[in-house]
């Protein structure tokens, strides 16, 4: 049964698709249809955000407030003073020093030896060697002047036997990685929890727990690798999604520095860009605008501020872009409609040509 209207042609087909397409354009830009608000997508700064006219630059640097260790940074330890509390029993690996007089001429017992595996020292030439592990410095002299007279044949030898190091002092010395739960390992004597510290309170806490196994320790440490701390970079990019860059803090970074590392601006960012640093536990940010003209045409090193821990360095995108790549995303469903209808159409078109065409050829018969 036929309606009474013509057959849509493909130039009525586009034309209402470009109608439909731009009655929802206007739906959007006007508000009616909800969505984020467009001045977000060009300048995103929360509102009422406070200046900082203070902050440390290149021009004028500042120092730093002291850093809080926290996994999973480096620290270095290095023994300065590390002595038993007697009495000490000699164990593998310490290195002791032993001389002896009375010993035939031209075999001479005096230097360091290391207690090896098994707990034995070589005395070297015929003497073989002597067990240790164990004993005290008196028990070890005793040993091996006993050893000496039957080995040896020394008659009476004076033996003289002093701890020169601990093995234990490899254990602690070196570098030391912050585990997850905040404590280092300093091999047989245990853990220390350092978390959270400064590193004079580090100090400060390996040399009261070493106290306990050892007479007044003495230690040295210092930050071998920063790496609990970090700033980022940050590109807008409302149609390409955001791209977000993190790198570890060692305390000279400045905002010219941050861009350097991800090798210059993007192709869709703006010269518009700022440094957003968060303050203690409030939810309002102090923002430092940069400004990017002077700071790399002119060299005006006044807005290349000293970055800190967690500071974030927002750019943002170009505003031609940005409505570019935005436009594209609203239309694209709406294209992808229109692809489909003009197909329909298309088809639908060509089979009612080849119906009409059919029925005249059979006509024509008659």
């Amino acid at each position: 049964m036929s309606s009474g209207f013509p057959p849509p042609t493909r130039q009525s087909v586009v034309l209402n698709g470009l109608c439909c397409v731009s009655a929802c354009a206007l739906l959007l830009l006007s508000g009616c249809i909800t969505g984020p608000a467009w001045h977000a997508l060009f300048d995103p700064k929360p509102a009422a955000t406070p200046v900082y006219r203070d902050a440390a630059s290149e021009a004028a640097k500042s120092s730093l407030p002291f850093y809080f260790l926290e996994p999973p940074d480096i620290i270095n330890v290095e023994a300065i003073h590390l002595a038993p509390k007697p009495p000490y029993r000699l164990r593998v690996f310490d290195v002791i020093m032993v001389a002896v007089l009375g010993t035939p001429e031209g075999e001479p017992i005096d230097g360091f030896f290391t207690i090896e595996p098994g707990g034995t020292i070589q005395l070297g030439g015929s003497y073989g060697t002597v067990n240790v592990e164990g004993m005290s410095i008196e028990e070890a002299q005793a040993a091996i002047g006993e050893h000496l007279s039957v080995v040896g044949r020394i008659v009476a030898p004076i033996v003289s036997v002093r701890l020169q190091r601990m093995g234990d002092m490899q254990q602690i010395s070196g570098n030391h990685t912050i585990g997850p739960d905040g404590y280092i390992t300093l091999g047989s004597y245990g853990r220390v929890y350092v978390s959270g510290l400064t590193i004079n309170e580090c100090r400060e806490a390996i040399e009261f727990y070493l106290s306990k196994h050892l007479d007044h320790p003495q230690v040295a440490v210092d930050i071998f690798s920063y790496n609990s701390k970090g700033y980022y970079v940050i590109f807008q990019s409302s149609g390409l999604g955001e791209r977000v860059y993190k790198y570890p803090y060692t305390g000279n970074e400045h905002v010219l520095d941050a861009i350097s590392n991800t090798e210059g601006l993007m192709p869709n960012s703006s010269k518009r860009m700022w440094v957003a640093r968060p303050v203690g536990n409030t939810h309002k940010p102090v923002i430092l605008p940069v400004d990017w003209v002077a700071l790399t045409a002119y060299a005006d090193p006044s807005t290349n501020y000293q970055l800190l821990p967690g500071d974030r360095v927002f750019v943002v995108e170009d505003r031609y872009l940005s409505l570019d790549n935005t436009l594209a995303r609203v239309f694209a469903p709406f294209e992808r409609i229109m692809g489909f209808t003009l197909l329909s159409a298309s088809t639908a078109t060509r089979l009612s040509g080849k119906v009409l065409q059919g029925g005249g050829d059979r006509y024509s018969r008659y």
